[in-house]
């Protein structure tokens, strides 16, 4: 089953499911249910002075969609489009949102056995957004997930797509 039939078939069930992205070589986890949507990278509309970390909008269906970059607002560097290149749609807070990961990967669910807290540690992304790092696989095999907060993310003053999210 490929990642947006699993994205289909788990968006209705509320447990510890994370849709988990690549941004370079770090894999990322976002609450499945903040996800409206996976698509595509489409061309977008760029805004004349907006920042940097805003590719654009898109019309989705009569509705003007922001484009983010993550890897801007992660200073990973710009997002280069090729046919792996992802915009996934999320509803925040009644806003649309979109942004553009190097690929989707999997829909994981998550036991709070597999949740760490993250440390604390000086990073370009603040952690107040890092909700922990979860332990996929087992053995050599394990690999980490830098779980985020993508509502408290897009609402952070640096950002500010959407309403400010209570702490």
């Amino acid at each position: 089953m490929g990642v947006m039939e699993r994205f289909d078939a788990v968006r209705s069930v509320r447990t510890n499911e994370y849709l988990t992205f690549r941004l370079d070589t770090e894999e990322y986890g976002i609450d499945i249910l903040k996800v409206q949507e996976i698509r595509g990278y489409d061309a977008v509309t760029r805004i004349a002075g907006a920042p940097s970390f805003i590719k654009g909008v898109i019309n989705l269906r009569g509705v003007i969609v922001p484009i983010v970059d993550l890897r801007m607002i992660f200073n990973l560097g710009e997002a280069k489009c090729d046919a792996f290149t992802v915009a996934i749609i999320l509803n925040l807070a009644g806003r649309v949102v979109g942004a553009v990961v190097d690929s989707v990967s999997d829909v994981l669910e998550l036991d709070p056995a597999q949740i760490k807290e993250a440390p604390e540690f000086r990073s370009t992304l603040d952690a107040n957004y890092v909700t922990g790092l979860g332990t996929v696989g087992t053995g050599e095999d394990a690999r980490l997930l830098i779980l985020i907060d993508i509502e408290r993310l897009m609402s952070s003053s640096d950002i500010a797509l959407i309403g400010k999210v209570a702490a």
